[in-house]
Order: structure tokens, then C-alpha cells, then sequence
């Protein structure tokens, strides 16, 4: 990890201007949360699980996860996180995080500290707001991922990945289309859906064999986009939001 630097505007604030607009008071507010940044190498762990944590962050470039250890020592992934998505949100009411981070990529990151996300909320309270939507968003995928770990066949469950994958990159970057980098290994894949990595690779390769993806020099072309979602009984909790309750600014 480098040390921290001074940056401007808010990633944060676009992943949230995706739902409303925000005015220039919401904008400006949200950008000192982004003051600073962090580098840090691929591989670096941010927070650890059951450790003290007194911070949150913004992730401004690169790709992490969130996951936890298993009492048998194996890794379940629960996240992965994108540039925008703010990270630590679920450990900021605990003393000890619930969860580990960590950078699948070489990644920037902005610090900041938990009581400044309480007088965020109490000088713009439909911010407050906007961050329930955000983080509702996030349990309701993982809900469904957690869903299909219990019910849904090793083809399914890594279809469905890569269809969320897609759709977390399309979310603040309209510019994605059925073709991205995966930036992930097998064994990333697997411990994501509850799978080992030579699972993985026979579920992968039995997917193009269908026709439904096509993989080369690291990117996953996704051929048959509703075939696909049908077979991966995929919903996609990124679109078909009703917001017509969030307040308006004052």
C-alpha cells in the first residue's frame, strides 16, 4: 500500500447519480468522502475480518472482493467490488469487521472515516437515502446468489456470475457490451460459487460447447444473452428499480 494523495470529484457519485440526479450540494459533499487515496497492490488486504475497523472506502480504480473464511479454512467470496462501489459499509456497525477486502488488481482506494458518513447523513439526509438504495441493491443480488448456491446446478451458478459481472460493469459504464474482461482466476470464480477451480474450467468450457459464451485472450464474450440468463435463472437487480419515493433535494 502507498501512501495517500489528494484527488478530486467522487466515483461514488456517479455509481448514485446512475439512480438520481444529485445537486451540486450532494455532489460536492460526497466528493470529501474521496479526499484521499490509497494505492495498493493486487493481493493486498484492506481490512481484515474480525479486526478492529474504524474506516470506510470508495473504490476509485482496479477490482477487490469482500469474502470470509470458513471454519474448514476454505474462502467464500461474497463481492466483487468495482470502481464507484463504496466498500466497508456492512462492517460500519460493528467493532470488528465482518468481512475481509481485498485487491484482485492493482487498485486505488479513498479512506475515509466512519463518522464521516454520519455527518454526511445528517446534513443531507437524502443521501442517507440514496446509500440504503445502494446497499439494498447489494443484499438483494447476494440474497440471490445465496439462493443459488443452495438450489441451482455448477452451470447455473457460474453463468449467473458472469451475467452479474457484466451487469455490475454496464451499470456506470453504458459503453460495455457482451464483451469484458473476466479479471478473474477460476479459483476467484469458485470461491464465489462454491465450486473448485477444475469445476469452474468444465462449467466454462461446457458453455461455449453450448454456444452461450466465447472466451479469448482473457475476455468472455456472452453469444446467446437470454439463453444464457434461462439458464442461470438470472434476474438482473440492476435494472426495473422504482425510486419514485426518494425524496426530492431540498
Amino acid at each position: 500500500m502507498g501512501g495517500l494523495e489528494s484527488v478530486s470529484s467522487s466515483c461514488f457519485a456517479d455509481v448514485l447519480s446512475e439512480l438520481v440526479d444529485l445537486t451540486g450540494n450532494e455532489r460536492r459533499a460526497l466528493e470529501k468522502l474521496e479526499e484521499r487515496q490509497r494505492h495498493m497492490r493486487r493481493g493486498a488486504v484492506l481490512q481484515r475480518e474480525n479486526e478492529p475497523c474504524n474506516e470506510l472506502f470508495v473504490l476509485r480504480k482496479g477490482l477487490m472482493m469482500s469474502y470470509v473464511l470458513l471454519d474448514d479454512g476454505s474462502r467464500q467470496i461474497l463481492r466483487f467490488h468495482f470502481p464507484g462501489d463504496m466498500l466497508g459499509v456492512s462492517s460500519a456497525i460493528y467493532r470488528e469487521a465482518a468481512e475481509t477486502l481485498c485487491a484482485l488488481a492493482d487498485c486505488v482506494v479513498c479512506p475515509f472515516d466512519r463518522s464521516a458518513l454520519s455527518d454526511l447523513f445528517a446534513e443531507h439526509p437524502r443521501l442517507a437515502t440514496l446509500v440504503l438504495v445502494y446497499t439494498q441493491i447489494e443484499r438483494v443480488a447476494l440474497t440471490d446468489r445465496l439462493a443459488a448456491l443452495g438450489r441451482t446446478s455448477a452451470k447455473a451458478r457460474v453463468a449467473a456470475l458472469l451475467l452479474d459481472l457484466r451487469s455490475r460493469l454496464r451499470a456506470t459504464d453504458k459503453s460495455v457490451t457482451n464483451i469484458f474482461a473476466l479479471g478473474l482466476t477460476q479459483e476467484e470464480v469458485g470461491d464465489a460459487t462454491g465450486l473448485t477451480a477444475v469445476h469452474v474450467n468444465r462449467m466454462l468450457r461446457q458453455l461455449e460447447e453450448e454456444g452461450l459464451i466465447a472466451r479469448e485472450g482473457g475476455k468472455v464474450t456472452l453469444l446467446d444473452e437470454r439463453a444464457l440468463a434461462r439458464a442461470a435463472n438470472y434476474v438482473n437487480r440492476y435494472e426495473g428499480l422504482d425510486l419514485a419515493w426518494i425524496p426530492k433535494p431540498n
